[in-house]
């Protein structure tokens, strides 16, 4: 059982080594759809009866949108690989993190709490129940009659 598990594991490791980079879809989970999708129209408009010169509203498009790719590419190129490293290295940190502390941790306080659950319980049942049970049939004669006074 052992073996089998570490051989899968082994292929779903090598599987993610060695598959293919999909470029043409690069956001297949839809993890950006509306975060980043900010288009000229987006973010510069004129309303009706404030129109600037087409030419200006032409040149001015075609500025947003070419500088905005041009910038994007520069930054991908400059800082991309730097903070792939970056996001890999705080990733891989957080999965030791939680594979080796928080998971043992959590099952460690669930133990825990399962056993002074019982022992609760216990005092509970043993010492507290009896005692508002037996406080409940003292009193359960008292009736309590209020009146208004005018």
């Amino acid at each position: 059982m052992f073996n089998s598990d570490f051989s899968q594991e082994e292929n779903v490791s090598r599987h993610s080594l060695t598959r293919e980079v999909d470029l043409i879809n690069r956001d297949p989970k839809q993890i950006n759809e509306d975060a980043v999708k900010v288009n000229f129209e987006d973010v510069i408009a004129e309303p009706v009866g404030v129109h600037s010169v087409d030419g200006v509203w032409k040149a001015s498009h075609t500025t947003f949108t070419v500088s905005k790719y041009c910038c994007y590419r520069c930054l991908t190129a400059i800082l991309g690989i730097p903070l792939s490293l970056i996001w890999g290295l705080l990733f891989a940190c957080l999965s030791f993190c939680h594979i080796w502390a928080v998971v043992p941790c959590v099952k460690s306080c669930v133990i825990e709490s399962q056993c002074l659950s019982r022992i609760y319980s216990l005092v509970i049942h043993t010492f507290i129940g009896p005692f508002f049970e037996a406080w409940g049939k003292m009193y359960s004669g008292v009736k309590v009659v209020l009146r208004k006074e005018t």
